[in-house]
């Protein structure tokens, strides 16, 4: 039990000192003036710089300036001289009215700082205003039987300044019938009441006239006067009186015009026409005669306008009855307004800012403003919210002001500007509330890199591509805005084979698009891939930047035909012959065939064909293996030297093929050959020897027809060079004609060497044979070749066009 109240205890001193604290850090944050009334403009009211500890020049430099909550402006702050000065004349009396401390509150808002500090000052009263009353001449009416001491109300006089400056007292002029007497209300108010001192004679003084002055304790002294007419009536010696000497009501301030508030009562002793009473309000400066009327006859008191609680609390009505004969009876009505929640919220923006950067820390301050309810009590507490989702939170600061500030970190690329609504509510009910908007855009930084779809990307290209061709592309996001999203793409490192060219004549990149170019044509048998990582770097400061890897992938064509390795066609001039004995059974291995192809895959998957044979059905060849075997035993018919056309093919798009001569003898051992073909040689010798003699001149006579066609072809050429001479110097127009187009010496040259012919002659042979065999020989291969011409820019270049003519010839003559 003892340490629940030491811990109460302490509790209660933290929170006395909390308090203390915040009531320090109120009034350290508030700065505090004097000044009189009715000051002429420029008056200097304080030190602004002073007393907040800066110098004059800072004011100018950080943004001072005055923001006023009321509707008008009273001062002005002069930021070369950090002094506050009267910006208009100020009237206390119409300021504050009756109020005891009249006080005018701003704020000075440091802009660079974005803070606010409050302002208070107090105008104090001078003796600007005498006492006055409303009526310069009063009347009263008194019966000749009023007995002695008998209290006459006056009218009071009014003076609108307050303390020793306000109202002091009343002096009457010298008279034999009336002392005066001052009665000092309840609400501090003195009010002036003729004593009968004399009896009154209407027979002898049937009027009086009396002066009643009012003067203040101001310095100097101010004073006002009525003059007083009084009628001797006869006798009406009992005045009304009301049934309450204070009225008090109150009123909603919503109610309608027109609404009787309450009705008053007074009575008078008197019988007849002396106990008719009539109501009366007593007249006073202000507007009050002008929101409530009082019958005369009822009694009642109505409103004639709405009321406000805004422009007054409460007000105090002054009222009489009166007889017949002119006795008076004084009350008043207590009015008090009550407010009602008939005002929203009041936001008034003091600074904001339509942009802040996406990296802006937790707390920046986006912006300032004042709230006001002009409300009372619960209806003008005001709570100040926005909506719980958003990265932003507010904070209250000194004299309802707040601030709207970052709670955390923001995200242009997720959010890039929010619609600020801070809602003031009430506690008012029903609650009324005010909603401001508050546009903020999220200005980027640079903040995201370059982003890649993948980690890695794969391209596969056929070789053979042309040259400039787009082969690929590439493309990165980047999510930032403006020069911050504008993505530049580089080649940093390649990784290229050792027989490939450097990477600067096999591809490019187009810097601003990411489009990868081929510079060279791709050959598969040269390199099969190559690797580049490519990087995609922003414009923003610093840039960021993001690698991917690219690798290549050349993708086979079939542009090469097989070549044969084996039999190789012989270089000495002899030809190579392969043995088969003549005991050989079917299915006897003779020889292979071997060839490669330089493609890959399909392209070089190679099938072995017989194209040709001395004898058919005597050897076949294997599809893939290329073995050429025996399919049957040799029969003394058969021929002792077989010759064997194969053809190697791939299987290609198109296909390619290549092919081979080979020449098989039959014999068990080269001896034995060689006596076989002596022997079929000594068995004719009945040939004729002229078949010899004719072979050589057809021979010597196609030489000579193809000699002649040389020489032709040479006069043909060299006219059509003439020609070209002379429609180059026709005219300076005319382009000049590729060397391409000519065939020259070497093209000569190389016709010639496609001619060959071989001519094998044997002495006493009186046989001969002429063959014409396929132009394949065992290290022959077929391409393809591609030529490109083109379209002649003028007539005369026709004239250079030809066709090269090719022949391959070979004749073997044996005898």
């Amino acid at each position: 039990m003892v340490a629940e109240q030491k811990h109460r205890g302490c509790i209660r001193r933290l929170q006395l000192c909390f308090l203390l604290w915040t009531l320090w850090e109120i009034s350290a944050a508030q700065i505090r003036y004097s000044v009189p009334e009715e000051m002429e403009k420029g008056s200097f009211v304080g030190n602004i710089a002073k007393d907040l500890e800066l110098q004059p020049g800072e004011l100018s430099e950080r943004g001072a300036r005055i923001v006023s909550k009321g509707k008008k402006q009273y001062f002005a702050l002069n930021v070369r001289t950090g002094s506050l000065v009267i910006e208009d004349r100020i009237d206390r009396e119409d300021l504050c009215g009756q109020i005891a401390q009249c006080l005018l509150n701003f704020n000075v808002f440091v802009e660079d700082e974005l803070k606010i500090y409050s302002v208070e000052v107090e105008i104090t009263d001078i003796n600007d205003n005498a006492p006055r009353f409303l009526a310069e001449e009063l009347e009263l009416e008194i019966s000749e039987l009023s007995g002695l001491r008998t209290q006459h109300l006056l009218e009071s006089a009014y003076d609108p300044d307050m303390g020793v400056n306000s109202l002091q007292g009343y002096d009457l002029s010298p008279n034999h019938h009336f002392s005066l007497r001052v009665q000092s209300g309840d609400d501090g108010g003195k009010n002036p009441e003729l004593v009968l001192e004399q009896a009154l004679d209407r027979e002898k003084e049937p009027v009086l006239h009396l002066l009643l002055t009012a003067w203040d304790g101001g310095e100097p002294v101010r004073s006002g006067t009525a003059r007083i007419q009084v009628t001797v009536l006869d006798a009406n010696d009992n005045a009304p009186v009301f049934t309450q000497s204070m009225y008090t009501v109150r009123v909603p301030e919503n109610e309608p015009q027109g609404t009787v508030l309450l009705t008053v009562n007074a009575t008078d002793a008197d019988e007849g026409i002396n106990s008719q009473v009539r109501y009366f309000q007593v007249k006073r400066p202000g507007k009050i005669s002008q929101i409530f009327q009082l019958n005369s006859v009822t009694g009642e008191l109505s409103t004639l306008q709405n009321l406000d609680y805004e422009e007054a609390e409460f007000y105090v009505i002054e009222i009489e009855a009166k007889d017949g004969l002119g006795l008076k009876g004084r009350a008043k009505i207590h009015v008090i307004v009550l407010d009602v929640n008939d005002n929203a919220p009041e936001v008034t923006i003091t600074s904001v800012t339509n942009s802040i950067p996406e990296n802006a820390p937790p707390g920046a301050v986006i912006a300032l403003f004042h709230v006001h309810d002009r409300d009372s009590g619960e209806n003008g507490r005001v709570l100040c919210s926005i909506p719980g989702d958003l990265p932003f939170k507010l904070e209250k600061k000194v004299d309802n002001y707040h601030s709207l500030v970052t709670a955390r970190a923001l995200d242009r690329e997720e959010v890039p500007e929010y619609n600020i609504t801070v809602r003031a509510k009430d506690f008012g009910s029903p609650a009324l509330s005010t909603d401001t908007h508050i546009l903020l855009q999220v200005s980027d930084i640079n903040d995201n890199p370059p982003t890649f779809n993948h980690a890695a990307y794969s391209a596969y290209i056929q070789e053979n591509n042309p040259r400039g061709a787009s082969i690929y592309s590439l493309t990165a996001q980047d999510p930032d805005s403006e020069k911050n999203a504008l993505v530049i793409y580089s080649i940093m490192v390649s990784t290229v084979p050792s027989e490939a060219p450097p990477l600067s004549s096999i591809v490019s990149m187009n810097s601003e698009t990411g489009v990868l170019y081929a510079l060279c044509s791709f050959d598969y048998e040269q390199f099969q891939e190559f690797q580049l990582t490519v990087t995609a770097r922003d414009s923003g400061d610093p840039p960021l930047s993001t690698n991917v890897s690219l690798t290549l992938f050349i993708l086979d064509q079939n542009d090469n035909a097989p070549e044969i390795l084996y039999p190789a066609f012989p270089t000495d001039g002899s030809s190579g012959v392969e043995l088969a004995p003549r005991s050989a059974e079917p299915g006897y291995l003779v020889t292979k065939v071997v060839a490669v192809d330089a493609d890959s895959g399909q392209n070089a998957w190679l099938s072995y064909h017989l194209l040709k044979a001395t004898e058919l059905g005597l050897f076949s060849v294997g599809l893939h293996s290329g073995e050429i075997r025996t399919v049957r035993t040799f029969l003394d018919k058969d021929a002792l030297k077989q010759n064997l056309i194969v053809a190697v093919t791939d299987n290609g798009e198109p296909p390619l093929s290549a092919t081979v001569s080979v020449t098989v003898a039959v014999a068990d051992s080269i001896p034995e050959i060689l006596s076989d073909l002596s022997s079929q040689a000594s068995s004719h010798p009945q040939d004729d020897p002229l078949l010899t003699f004719y072979l050589v001149i057809a021979v010597a006579a196609v030489s000579c027809l193809f000699f002649a066609f040389i020489v032709l072809l040479l006069a043909f050429r060299l006219r059509r060079w003439w020609m070209l001479q002379v429609v180059q110097s026709a005219g300076d127009h005319v382009g000049g004609i590729p060397s391409s187009q000519f065939l020259g010496i070497d093209g000569v040259r190389a016709f010639l060497q496609t001619y060959s012919h071989e001519v094998s002659l044997t002495t006493d042979s009186r046989k001969s044979q002429l063959i014409f065999p396929q132009p394949n020989y065992a290290d022959t291969l077929i391409s393809q070749q591609s030529c490109e011409q083109k379209e002649p820019s003028l007539p005369t270049q026709s004239l250079l066009q030809g066709k090269d003519e090719q022949a391959f010839c070979q004749v073997n003559f044996i005898l």
